[in-house]
Formats: C-alpha cells, sequence, structure tokens
C-alpha cells in the first residue's frame, strides 16, 4: 500500500524558513517523479516544485523560483520542500506528490498524495 506522509508545516514570520517533509512506503522515491503543490483557501491546486526520478531535472513555479528548493535523500526515501525568504502568499496547505510515468506541472498526472501540511507566513 503506498503512502506519503506530509509533515513540517507550521507557522512562521514573513521572510523566514521552513521545511515540510514527505515520507513515502510503499513505493521508493527515486523511481517516481515526486512533486510539491498547494492550494490556498478559495483557491486552485497550484504547481509548486518538482524532481524527477534520476534527481537531474527539477521546475518550479514562477511564484516560488529562486526561495524554494526541492532536495530528495534516496536513503530515507523522502523528499523535502525547503522554503525561504517566505511571504504572506506562500500561505496554503502543501501537498507531496508521486508520478509513476511523468516529470509534469500538472496535477492530473500524479498518481499517489499526500493528506498535506498546513504553512502560515504571517506579514
Amino acid at each position: 500500500q503506498v503512502q506519503l506522509l506530509d509533515s513540517g508545516g507550521g507557522l512562521v514570520q514573513a521572510g523566514g524558513s521552513l521545511t515540510v517533509s514527505c515520507a513515502a512506503s510503499g513505493l521508493i522515491v527515486s523511481s517516481y517523479a515526486m512533486g510539491w503543490f498547494r492550494q490556498a483557501p478559495g483557491k486552485e491546486r497550484e504547481f509548486v516544485a518538482v524532481i524527477s526520478w534520476s534527481g537531474g531535472s527539477t521546475t518550479y513555479g514562477d511564484s516560488v523560483k529562486g526561495r524554494f528548493t526541492i532536495p530528495r535523500d534516496n536513503a530515507k526515501n523522502m523528499v523535502y520542500m525547503q522554503m525561504n525568504s517566505l511571504k504572506p502568499g506562500d500561505t496554503a496547505v502543501y501537498y507531496c506528490a508521486a508520478g509513476r510515468s511523468s516529470y509534469s506541472t500538472a496535477p492530473q498526472f500524479y498518481n499517489y498524495w499526500g493528506q498535506g501540511a498546513q504553512v502560515t507566513v504571517s506579514a
């Protein structure tokens, strides 16, 4: 049974940093494209970042480029979202996702999802 467990969310002041984690079981993260998406209240789910199965390629959404990174730890079978210079506009629930056959910014191409981690950035 595949499970993605998101953790590490919290409250942080604008300009601060936070890391959310995704622990995978039932799949090997280095065999999947692993992505992060976020959803704020009343808004559609938004692409944040993706890392290819090989780890050789990463893509970031325009709103987070230069501030967020998506490292992966194959030994721990985990993926992270490291967030720096946080803004109130980054407030959302952050979801980890695993895509079996694609490296995509579109959520419909992902097969498995975490339960989400709330990140709140205060002004």
